[in-house]
């Protein structure tokens, strides 16, 4: 059978979740039987020439991209705020060429099925009912509506309040919109997949979670040090939060009773203005770096402070791949069927937080179990190609 993968940004190379949760299920299903077509915008934030993508991934999926510029226009932003329904942040995704070329593909070939990465796809929903009989499915890696929703509730000051109360809402009634205009919902956990049902009960869906290949993540050896690692995008505005959170509620903790701690902090586009505001001797700052393994291997303890988002937390799953001990939010644990205490942390407040990576820091034997134990929840729960396969199944039956 054949599949269209539409997708926002080109997920290659594979350096946050997004992306190595899109590429890692196109060549599962690939893997699985599946003939896999992705349709692609080629964004100049995150642009990669095609041409570079390994062979061993041009064999496994048929890539077309589409060239442009997502960037936020501040004229547009105000003209969408004050005369439009739509999100801003979907309306930046419409591209004439890319609808374009999605109509060609379409009269091209004969598809089955056409899978959408995410919601801001919306406008393509006509192209494919107008040109196509295949089946459509969402591939839900958030709950879009509830990262704003949080966000709005963890913000102080007035204006951004009442901006993201209102990108709220219209995130909302997009994904109730998208959510009632397709034929199957491929959430990325189980309880994202009843929050986006609540709009429609009978439509027919598979939790389908980002699969790890554990072969490509060698397990880190358990080290008693009192270094702590983070690594996560940027520019997405939780890890922002979460980390600011971090250095007030957290680090005056830890460092109390470990003045010699030290954090290291490495993600890519990260503002200037952000930065600043990591500025504390305890912090070390590294910027983008060019293979994650590489920076995370000298560490056993990984920090992942999140106060909003949704979804799965990739860097979490890919932490706990290489055995490394994750300490958490219960937001950043959401949609791990991870257990507290046995293969993560889970902290409800800065205070918690602090001593469940003092707890790790200061008795090897809890870090080594945690870290044995990581490994293994991912091996049962999140291999990429047993994931493939259920999903291969299920759009057979659907064709």
């Amino acid at each position: 059978m054949k599949l269209l993968i539409l997708s926002t940004k080109l997920p290659y190379p594979p350096k946050d979740g997004g992306a190595i949760a899109t590429l890692g299920l196109a060549t599962g299903l690939a893997a699985a039987g599946i003939d896999v077509t992705m349709l692609t915008l080629n964004t100049r934030k995150h642009y990669f020439p095609p041409d570079q993508i390994p062979a061993k991934i041009l064999k496994a999926v048929n890539f077309h991209t589409t060239e442009t510029d997502t960037s936020v226009r501040p004229v547009r932003a105000a003209m969408n705020l004050l005369f439009s329904r739509r999100p801003y942040i979907a309306e930046r995704f419409d591209n004439r060429q890319f609808t374009t070329r999605l109509k060609e593909l379409l009269l091209q070939e004969e598809f089955d099925v056409v899978q959408l990465e995410g919601p801001y796809l919306d406008a393509c929903l006509p192209v494919i009912r107008n040109h196509s009989r295949a089946r459509i499915s969402l591939r839900a890696h958030n709950v879009e509506h509830e990262i704003w929703e949080r966000k709005w509730k963890n913000e102080s000051r007035v204006f951004l309040r009442l901006y993201y109360r209102n990108l709220a809402t219209r995130v909302l009634k997009l994904e109730k919109r998208l959510v009632n205009s397709i034929d199957l919902l491929v959430p990325i956990s189980d309880r994202d997949g009843q929050s986006l049902l609540a709009f429609r009960k009978n439509l027919q869906s598979i939790t389908i979670p980002a699969g790890i290949d554990l072969a490509g993540y060698p397990a880190n050896s358990v080290k008693s040090t009192h270094e702590i690692c983070f690594i996560g995008a940027l520019d997405w505005i939780p890890n922002q939060e979460g980390l600011l959170w971090f250095t007030r509620e957290v680090l005056p903790h830890l460092q109390s009773s470990s003045p010699s701690v030290k954090i290291h902090i490495a993600g890519r586009n990260a503002p200037e203005s952000f930065v600043k505001k990591l500025t504390h001797p305890a912090i070390h700052f590294h910027g983008e770096v060019e293979d994650a393994g590489t920076f995370l291997e000298p560490f056993s303890i990984m920090a992942v402070p999140l106060l909003s988002g949704s979804g799965i937390r990739i860097k979490i799953l890919e932490g706990m791949a290489r055995g490394m001990c994750i300490v958490t939010t219960e937001v950043g644990a959401e949609g791990i069927p991870a257990t507290d205490g046995k293969d993560i942390l889970i902290a409800g407040n800065g205070r918690q937080f602090a001593e469940n990576l003092l707890r790790l820091m200061n008795d090897p034997a809890l870090a080594r179990s945690v870290s044995i134990a990581a490994r293994q929840m991912i091996k049962e729960k999140f291999d990429t190609f047993v994931i493939a396969v259920r999903l291969a199944d299920t759009y057979k039956k659907m064709a």
